[in-house]
């Protein structure tokens, strides 16, 4: 790596930190594509399996302990939530996919507005796809990567609870998932190794979104 790769890295490090230093705030939540807020700005987009640590993960990267709400039940995230964040962007924060112990057709309808916002929401500029590091991708998780490569939606697999695996289980796992990555045309090519319970790579999380930003001109 050389000395400007170096800088470059350590100045989107930087940039990421002051981004999340400011402010980051609640301001629209909603269960219907009708009652979306207008497309203002860039959005970001975290989308995961129900108990992925989604919501610890959106916490962890602002800095704030009670911004997304943290459950212990999968499937609590029951809306799309928007933050606003640093007034430069907005963050929002999607209802799990996959197993929820509520009804069947509450769950058909999140899939639904999850799907439609992500094929309609111009303004959305990546969609960060949380993956559990201790399984894996899932044929849940292909079958939202799919619908994201149909789409053209920008997206990047970010790996959680990366606490909980060894080195040698760490580096097959990012080695496994990057090649199946490969071959997706709307993936973003780096994996981002993450635990919200010891913040590891949530600067490099926060330095991901602040690239994303400069390369906009937001």
């Amino acid at each position: 790596m050389t000395d400007d790769t170096d800088d470059d890295k350590a100045g989107l490090v930087e940039a990421g930190r002051l981004l999340f230093a400011g402010s980051a705030d609640f301001y629209a939540a909603t269960q219907t594509l009708d009652r979306l807020p207008p497309m203002e700005g860039i959005e970001i987009a975290f989308a995961g399996r129900s108990n992925v640590g989604k919501s610890s993960l959106i916490n962890a990267l602002t800095g704030r302990n009670t911004l997304a709400r943290v459950s212990h039940t999968p499937g609590r995230t029951q809306q799309l939530n928007f933050f606003k964040v640093a007034d430069r962007m907005s963050l929002v924060d999607m209802p799990g996919y996959g197993y929820a112990a509520v009804e069947k057709a509450k769950v058909e309808a999140w899939t639904e507005l999850i799907h439609s916002y992500l094929k309609g929401r111009a303004n959305l500029a990546r969609v960060f796809v949380l993956i559990d590091a201790r399984h894996g991708l899932k044929s849940i998780d292909t079958d939202v990567l799919d619908g994201l490569d149909k789409a053209a939606v920008s997206y990047q697999v970010v790996l959680t609870k990366g606490d909980a695996l060894k080195k040698a289980q760490v580096e097959a796992r990012m080695a496994g998932i990057q090649a199946a990555l490969a071959k997706r045309p709307a993936a973003f090519p780096e994996v981002i190794l993450t635990s919200s319970r010891d913040d590891l790579g949530v600067a490099d999380l926060r330095a991901a979104v602040a690239r994303l930003l400069a390369e906009r001109g937001v």
